[in-house]
């Protein structure tokens, strides 16, 4: 009898380490995770391309240095959504939208001239804005935890860029110089939320468990009270 009791045990231990991982890596996957993991690619793409173009063309150190930072930190931040589309078994797509693309073209035909760096900054300004939106629309309807995560991971860096060129007026200054993202930044950030919650119940119930096995065994031992 002592041993069925502690082969239930042993098994209640091992069901509660297992349940809260599984419920995790089977979140499901909404149209809107799916849609805000293909439009914050096509995004990080179009910063990117835009980013290394104002190096090369913007005629102020100021437009030059937000071109950078778009730079670093929208390739961070893609880094995050490629691991997990991939995840996902999500196929993202290889460019920048068509729009996308077209705003840009439009700001490299004034390459050369002052009027380049107010056409970038304005058009930067537009896309940061769409992309904050993009961002609260996933953090509000997402269903997928990481994906919200890495919405959640991105907000305050996008919200950055904005800063920097809000109003078609360079800042550079407001550049904060640190990014949490890439290498798994989205992951991080769900160790705030969700993620830390299915590892507590996973701890939690182990815990429980292996208590309430250790309770059985000692009572089986305990000898009667004879009064």
């Amino acid at each position: 009898m002592r041993g069925r009791l502690l082969v239930a045990a042993v098994a209640a231990v091992a069901l509660s380490g297992i349940s809260a991982p599984q419920a995790l890596a089977g979140a499901s996957v909404s149209g809107q995770d799916e849609m805000f993991l293909m439009q914050a690619h096509q995004g990080n793409l179009a910063e990117i391309s835009a980013g290394h173009d104002a190096q090369k063309n913007a005629m102020s150190a100021c437009v030059k240095h937000v071109g950078a930072v778009l730079v670093r930190d929208h390739t961070k931040l893609d880094a995050d959504v490629k691991m997990l589309a991939d995840k996902l078994n999500m196929t993202l797509p290889t460019s920048p939208s068509a729009e996308q693309k077209k705003e840009l073209a439009a700001v490299q035909a004034k390459a050369g001239s002052p009027a380049y760096d107010a056409a970038w900054l304005t058009t930067q300004d537009a896309a940061h804005r769409k992309t904050l939106a993009l961002i609260d629309q996933e953090i509000k309807a997402g269903k997928n935890p990481e994906a919200v995560a890495a919405a959640r991971t991105a907000r305050p860096v996008v919200a950055m860029h904005l800063d920097m060129v809000r109003g078609g007026t360079c800042h550079a200054a407001k550049d904060a110089g640190m990014v949490r993202a890439g290498t798994g930044g989205h992951l991080a950030a769900a160790d705030d939320s969700s993620a830390t919650a299915g590892i507590a119940g996973v701890i939690g119930g182990g815990l429980l468990a292996a208590g309430g096995a250790a309770w059985l065994l000692h009572a089986r031992r305990r000898p009667a009270h004879k009064g």
